[in-house]
């Protein structure tokens, strides 16, 4: 499965407006979150940002430093589009796993649920690599686990944090209670400080 979910395959979906997770506007939960930060300075990392509707929003609000990550190239035609200014050198094409910056905040959305779950351990231990000490990873995860093969695939709040316990302080990990109607009670707000 891991080899199926290649840089060929998302551009591919994107290409074919193959998008189904694709809100069309940033989630709500994490709207309410941005809302709710000071320091637009800090150094944001979207990984996995497809349409990249996170970061619009973010640098419409004057976060200057935003970056966004994706294997499909085509996934930011919205972005440069939207955002004709957002800096091309925070446009970053290719493996989240090869990526090399300090950052103070992640944002997870719909990153974590597209990748094989063989690279979950994989994943915290990049998050946290990436992290500046007292760094955050916030975002959203699916509640329950699906009874289909995926990408998205899901998983349970008790699952998560044996997962990221052993590298991140679990400041929250709760059912986000202003989630878009489809997707109420069935998705998990995650708010993680690096240990």
């Amino acid at each position: 499965m891991a080899d199926q979910l290649s840089a060929n395959y998302w551009n591919e979906r994107y290409l074919n407006v193959n998008t189904p997770w694709d809100i069309g506007s940033i989630s709500t939960p994490l709207q309410n979150y941005f809302d709710g930060l000071a320091d637009k300075e800090l150094r944001i990392l979207i990984p996995g940002a497809g349409k990249a509707h996170e970061a619009i929003y973010l640098h419409r609000q004057g976060f200057s430093n935003v970056y966004v990550c994706d294997w499909a190239a085509s996934a930011f035609d919205l972005l440069k589009e939207e955002v004709p200014d957002f800096p091309e050198e925070h446009l970053l094409v290719g493996d989240f796993f090869d990526l090399q910056l300090p950052i103070d905040l992640v944002v997870e959305q719909t990153f974590f649920c597209a990748i094989d779950p063989s690279l979950r351990t994989k994943y915290v231990q990049k998050m946290h690599a990436l992290l500046e000490d007292q760094g955050k990873l916030v975002g959203l995860l699916f509640a329950n686990e699906f009874n289909r093969p995926g990408p998205p695939f899901g998983g349970t709040a008790a699952q998560y944090r044996q997962l990221f316990a052993p590298y991140f302080d679990i400041i929250k990990l709760d059912i986000a209670p202003d989630s878009i109607k489809p997707r109420l009670g069935n998705e998990l707000f995650m708010l993680l400080q690096k240990r």
